[in-house]
């Protein structure tokens, strides 16, 4: 199916000429002679791109770009502005928009831009569509993954999510431990009972057991009020213990006889309290090594053992690497209103590189912080912690001479806008081209329009 383009210009001769040009090329195209017309085709039919002046009666550009994200927010934007109001263009980038162009317009121009754009909007639909196919595929709306090490996670989550057997998520920091142990909840028969979770390692040692257990009052001093303790609270739900591990030796006998009786004691309490509520242990150690050493119980490691689930690390499953990075971008630019499409395809190697120590959460950090430097709508290796784009130098180099040219020009182009403290003119007057030529150059090569000092 064709895409729609909608022509929006009060200039005849210049809406007309585009959309003969547009039609040529294949696509579906309807004009407009003001804003308000514009407006009303917008809630009359689905537009994958309009591409409209700014200064225009009635509604301007800016106006009906505003207008149309709140009826038709996958609608794509293209600005027209003449040399004069460039920063009105940028402010149009701003509420929105994903490109713009200087008139007069060049038909070649037009077309790379209509192009590249609809591209990048395939892209992200199918990234879109990619993540909701998994999720209902899996059952998990918050995993993101398909690769063979995240299916097999995905297969043992099935199986067990169904049954009341304690389960033992081991993986390294970053992994998703709890992402996967609410996933075993949220598809079990205790869904609609409560999930807690509880760090072992981030309480200290003399109050761990007043958490777990609670305690009766006056049992010790500051029990002024009886305390009811997680393992009743959680009673018919999940009960996720993170950080296993760090739970002291004689907690883990009094664990290890809540599991196996079902019931346990407060603290000062003489009197047994059942629950029935099921255990999702977690550990970033190596609980089987412990238990050589004496730091952890033997019998309480396969009681909490009786699946095990071993989460893969980032580096261990970097095909999920370009679906994890285009959810992370979804995900923040909904709270920031902003909208970028992606990530670069250099942006992407270096993200594919990197020794990704932190895992998931390490990468979603970054994506965080490219998000808000993002002043186009793709990111690019600028956007990304210094750090990382240290890692250029090892996946920069290209065979084809071609490659190697774009990233010479683009070094070159973005060292002398520098040079002129990010001057347009003066940089294309340096360069011996013309202002639209430079600033063709630039979109074509990725660079930013600005410094990210201007923010």
């Amino acid at each position: 199916m064709s895409s729609k383009i909608l022509i929006v210009d009060d200039e005849k001769p210049i809406r007309d000429s585009l959309k003969m040009l547009l039609d040529e090329e294949g696509y579906v195209t309807s004009v407009a002679g003001d804003g308000e017309e514009a407006l009303q085709k917008i809630k009359d039919d689905n537009f994958d791109v309009v591409i409209t002046d700014i200064k225009m009666p009635k509604l301007d550009g800016i106006q009906l770009l505003e207008a149309s994200n709140k009826i038709s927010p996958e609608t794509f934007f293209i600005i027209m502005t003449a040399f004069a109001s460039v920063k009105t263009a940028i402010d149009a980038l701003r509420h929105g928009a994903y490109d713009y162009m200087i008139k007069p317009v060049e038909f070649d121009d037009v077309i790379i831009r209509v192009n590249r754009l609809l591209d990048y909007k395939n892209i992200a639909s199918e990234n879109k569509s990619l993540r909701q196919r998994i999720s209902a595929d899996t059952g998990f709306v918050n995993i993101i993954g398909k690769s063979d090490a995240m299916n097999k996670v995905f297969e043992v989550i099935h199986q067990v999510a169904p049954t009341n057997s304690n389960v033992l998520v081991m993986g390294k920091s970053g992994t998703g431990k709890e992402m996967v142990a609410k996933a075993i909840h949220q598809n079990s028969k205790r869904k609609d009972k409560i999930f807690l979770p509880i760090n072992c390692g981030a309480i200290s040692e003399n109050l761990i057991e007043s958490e777990l257990f609670g305690h009766k009052k006056g049992s010790f001093t500051g029990a002024t009020e009886e305390k009811i303790g997680l393992f009743k609270v959680a009673d018919g739900g999940t009960l996720f213990l993170d950080e296993i591990g760090e739970l002291p030796l004689n907690l883990q006998v009094k664990l290890l006889r809540a599991l196996e009786d079902r019931e346990f004691f407060p603290v000062g309490g003489t009197k047994p309290v059942s629950t029935d509520v099921r255990i999702i242990a977690a550990t970033n150690q190596d609980l089987f090594e412990k238990t050589k050493t004496g730091e952890f119980r033997e019998d309480l490691y396969y009681r909490l053992n009786v699946v095990e689930l071993k989460l893969p690390t980032l580096n261990e499953r970097r095909e999920d690497i370009p679906l994890l990075v285009n959810h992370f971008i979804e995900k923040f630019c909904k709270e920031m209103g902003k909208k970028i499409l992606g990530a670069d395809n250099e942006t992407m190697k270096l993200l594919l590189a990197h020794d990704w120590r932190g895992g998931v959460r390490e990468l979603e950090n970054v994506i965080e912080r490219a998000v808000i430097f993002a002043n186009q709508n793709l990111i690019t290796p600028n956007n990304l912690t210094e750090y990382l784009r240290g890692n250029s130098s090892q996946v920069g180099f290209v065979d084809s001479l071609k490659e190697a040219m774009k990233i010479f020009e683009r070094d070159h182009i973005t060292r002398t806008i520098k040079k002129y403290d990010y001057n347009k003119e003066e940089a294309a007057k340096a360069l011996e081209i013309g202002l639209s030529s430079l600033y063709r150059k630039m979109d074509e090569l990725e660079i930013p329009t600005k410094s990210s000092n201007d923010e």
